[in-house]
């Protein structure tokens, strides 16, 4: 965990757009008082990815606007999961702020109404500024941070899409094309692999509960693509969902870095930004480093296309997307609603996209051709960004054990790495986890 400093704030990564222009629009709108609550204190909580590490650096504009301190920790994602869900059932949390993984922890937070419902904070124009424009927010995005009973305990922050990222540089040297579908990745993993310079055709996790998402990007492929029925029924032990699972251990036994049973996007993205793997399918959201000159052996050399097709009919990449929520237990509402207008205002939403840090939650990001042009990622990235949004499914079944469905899936995955048969892991998996999730919708 690391707590926001001004040294933090003031020498994080410059930005495509500049800082004094997000300041300048919120503090011209004179009838509303964006000092309010100055000589407050307020702490946020979110995951370390580059969505969190924009507010990192961006923190201090956020002070010089209100008034308010700041305390802003980045936490790696499981275990910001962990803090978090502790936290709030403890009744006593000590945040202001939390992003929740809408993919992850919707239902259960939304079932013990642990977050406040923004729409009240919305409507009241005391508290919300006139250029909000709540209306910008994505119609999809709105659904998926809205509870089954209506409320939105969250607003929404971003959206998720898996893409192929692939080196441009490797490809070519081998004269291969860019794959369209799983078999034709394979094939051509296998032809980059070059094992004499650690170089491999692939790279993808491998860790157990972080790799359940890599293995449901090849179960969308096929003509079952869901990982519950529509009576609410597992279906993880299918012809289906085998094939998915041994198209995953083809790609991490066969074309794939040794150690990789131990890869989280963290190792994949270092791998991959090290010139050492030629194709890496995961989140959109990773992308702003590896076009980092000063960080990253193949930047410039980034190549971005969707996801390859499966044998099913239809052709879909995994969505995942997180929201900004307060604690109904925080005393400082007012002062962590003017963080999150701020976080997720036009500009900001803006910043994300054009610097490749993820899929804002708001529309109008998308039609800022001047900003786009400007940015250092190539025309293609958003090309890619926008028809996955066309294709994008959800990655992961919304339901309240959605962390224990990831760790007992994801412990056969990894076992089927080891050599372990993947139907008999399967199989074993559904049959743990069913119960389990009998219950839960029982309870639900």
């Amino acid at each position: 965990m690391r707590s926001i400093t001004r040294r933090t704030a003031l020498g994080g990564g410059a930005a495509l757009l500049s800082a004094p222009a997000i300041v300048e629009k919120a503090g011209a709108q004179s009838a509303f008082d964006w000092r309010r609550f100055r000589g407050e204190r307020i702490e946020v909580t979110v995951q370390l990815s580059p969505r969190g590490q924009l507010l990192q650096q961006a923190g201090k504009e956020f002070e010089d606007l209100t008034g308010i301190k700041l305390g802003l920790e980045v936490v790696p994602e499981q275990q910001h999961r962990q803090k978090t869900i502790v936290e709030f059932a403890s009744g006593r949390p000590s945040f202001d702020v939390t992003e929740v993984s809408l993919h992850v922890n919707k239902r259960q937070v939304g079932k013990a109404r642990w977050c406040a419902d923004v729409k009240a904070l919305v409507a009241d124009p005391a508290l919300t500024a006139p250029d909000f424009d709540f209306a910008d927010f994505g119609e999809g995005m709105v659904k998926y941070a809205t509870q089954a009973d209506g409320r939105m305990d969250t607003l929404p922050a971003f959206a998720d899409y898996f893409i192929l990222y692939y080196n441009k540089e490797l490809l070519a040297a081998r004269n291969v094309e860019v794959p369209k579908t799983w078999d034709e990745m394979f094939e051509a993993a296998k032809r980059l692999t070059d094992a004499s310079k650690q170089v491999h055709g692939h790279v993808g996790r491998g860790l157990k509960n972080a790799n359940v998402v890599l293995w449901s990007s090849y179960l969308l492929g096929t003509p079952q693509r869901d990982m519950i029925d529509a009576n609410r029924q597992l279906i993880t032990d299918t012809p289906d969902a085998v094939w998915a699972g041994e198209t995953y251990r083809k790609f991490l036994r066969d074309v794939s870095p040794p150690g990789s049973i131990g890869f989280n996007w963290n190792e994949c993205q270092t791998t991959f930004m090290q010139g050492r793997a030629a194709m890496w399918v995961d989140g959109i959201g990773f992308a702003a480093p590896l076009e980092d000159r000063t960080r990253s052996r193949v930047a410039g050399k980034v190549g971005y296309a969707l996801v390859p097709r499966g044998p099913g009919p239809e052709h879909h990449c995994a969505l995942f997307g997180a929201g900004y929520g307060i604690p109904e237990a925080s005393r400082k509402k007012g002062p962590a609603w003017l963080f999150i207008q701020w976080a997720l205002s036009k500009p900001m939403q803006l910043r994300m996209l054009a610097d490749g840090r993820g899929v804002p939650a708001r529309a109008s990001p998308f039609r800022n051709e001047e900003a786009i042009g400007r940015s250092h990622f190539p025309r293609e990235f958003f090309q890619t960004l926008e028809a996955s949004s066309k294709i994008a499914r959800a990655g992961l079944p919304e339901i309240v054990p959605v962390t224990q469905f990831r760790d007992v899936v994801g412990t056969a995955l990894t076992n089927t790495i080891s050599g372990a048969d993947v139907a008999a892991e399967l199989k074993r998996a559904t049959a743990e986890f069913r119960p389990v999730l009998e219950q839960s919708e029982r309870e639900t």
